[in-house]
């Protein structure tokens, strides 16, 4: 079959990281993205360039590192950051070359507008945001029968919110958990407590809602890829899932340690050769992900895309293929800059501010879940760097950033993270980012100008 007429299913989800059970979860039930894994190829070592929503997808869909795109923080509500003007997202690179676009669910790699005003800027057709897993499943079916019914080649993007954490009447004061009201706990398998926090009933309570999360989000993918074979697409579709970054955990989303930067990566295609529960090790970076694709259509890879294309690796050829990946943080809650270089046994962490250590994900009052930490105990503020050996310390609780053994470790990933810096042109070169809440605050400071 010629690639060019393949047509491209992207599924991606908030905040999962791999907690599935083809990630070696085995209290999760998650048996349709456990079936893509077998059926498909499964990434081992997938990362993030960002352990936050909207800098993490902004990388997915445009190729390109945050510092590249503009988008260093959030991009809803008063955050606002956005693409830079000319920055071109996949569906509108796919658009030009005669592909059906259509959006459904979350949309978080450009400033939130009206659907309208998204389909534009992005290049879609259409764009649906918004609704809960079940919402989100009937309307990409819905797509996907109007997709069959044309003929023509298609790019389908459906975003679920889920496992993100939810407001909802079950949450005692003060915590937002994991179920809102439209799901429930799951424990029928046990809880599976990440090695990171500490195992008490208080974290099992809240993992036991974060699997029910999880459990959800599976279903509502398996009705969208069971349509897919209804329909007889399946053959003839590039499947993806993958998901933003970590889990909304302490010391995992918000952090650049591995549970705050790793993702899942699920891709099947059989007419390529993407197939038979094929497992990836090489290193994988959110920037690959457009490359890849463009690649495995068969198209042009465009020069300022900056990742590499991991099609070979999905047929178990050899090809081009990442000996370090690279994180990064700006903004979220608050402006909190941190860099990192992660080689296949090493971590390097460079924090260029002395803000709380770990920044709360849990967006509740009260944090039900306690983070495991070294020897030396909590730390108030971020060391100024941070040096992990992730063969001996794989959960990153010890800093060996001061011990001579590593010195030549130490020596080597400054200069490699210092030369990223550089290619990528990051601000933090020349001093401290300026936000658009800044601008926001200076259109009403300023002298004779008045808030519209």
């Amino acid at each position: 079959m010629d690639s060019r007429g393949l047509n491209v299913l992207v599924l991606h989800c908030h905040d999962l990281g791999r907690f599935l059970g083809c990630y070696g979860v085995p209290t999760v039930d998650s048996p349709n993205l456990d079936r893509l894994a077998a059926s498909g190829v499964r990434f081992s070592r997938a990362f993030s360039t960002a352990p936050q929503c909207s800098p993490s997808r902004a990388s997915l869909f445009t190729g390109r590192f945050p510092q590249q795109n503009g988008v260093l923080g959030l991009t809803h509500a008063q955050f606002g950051w956005d693409l830079r003007p000319g920055e071109r997202h996949l569906a509108d690179r796919l658009a030009e070359l005669g592909y059906l676009t259509s959006l459904i669910g979350v949309q978080h790699e450009s400033r939130v507008r009206p659907d309208g005003e998204v389909a534009r800027r992005l290049g879609f057709d259409e764009v649906l945001t918004g609704g809960h897993g079940e919402v989100v499943a009937d309307r990409a079916i819905d797509r996907l029968v109007r997709f069959a019914d044309l003929g023509r080649p298609f790019y389908l993007q459906v975003g679920f919110r889920e496992p993100h954490r939810l407001p909802g009447r079950r949450d005692p004061a003060g915590v937002m958990g994991f179920v809102g009201d439209h799901m429930s706990p799951y424990a029928e398998r046990g809880v599976a407590v990440p090695d990171y926090l500490v195992d008490d009933a208080s974290a099992r309570e809240e993992i036991a809602e974060l699997q029910g999360a999880v459990r959800y989000m599976d279903a509502c993918v398996g009705r969208v890829l069971s349509k897919l074979d209804d329909l007889g697409l399946a053959e003839n579709t590039i499947v993806v899932f993958v998901t933003d970054h970590g889990l909304a955990l302490p010391r995992a989303k918000c952090t650049l340690y591995d549970p705050g930067l790793e993702i899942a990566l699920l891709a099947r295609a059989p007419a390529l050769g993407w197939q038979g529960g094929r497992i990836v090790t090489d290193l994988f970076s959110g920037i690959d992900l457009v490359p890849t694709l463009l690649d495995g259509l068969g198209r042009h890879i465009p020069a300022d895309v900056a990742g590499l294309s991991q099609a070979p690796a999905m047929t178990g050829t050899a090809g081009r293929h990442h000996q370090a990946v690279f994180g990064q943080l700006t903004y979220h809650d608050y402006y909190d800059p941190r860099r990192c270089v992660r080689t296949g046994s090493r971590k390097l962490i460079v924090n260029f501010s002395s803000a709380p250590s770990i920044m709360d994900a849990s967006q509740s009052w009260r944090r039900r879940c306690t983070p495991r930490v070294g020897l030396s105990g909590p730390a108030s503020s971020h060391p100024v760097a941070e040096l992990y050996d992730l063969d001996a310390d794989p959960d990153e609780l010890s800093n060996v950033i001061d011990d001579p053994h590593y010195a030549d470790d130490r020596a080597a990933l400054m200069a490699r993270l210092r030369q990223w810096l550089t290619e990528v042109d990051d601000p933090l070169l020349v001093g401290a980012v300026r936000s658009p809440s800044h601008d926001e605050a200076m259109s009403w400071l300023g002298p004779g100008r008045e808030r519209s």
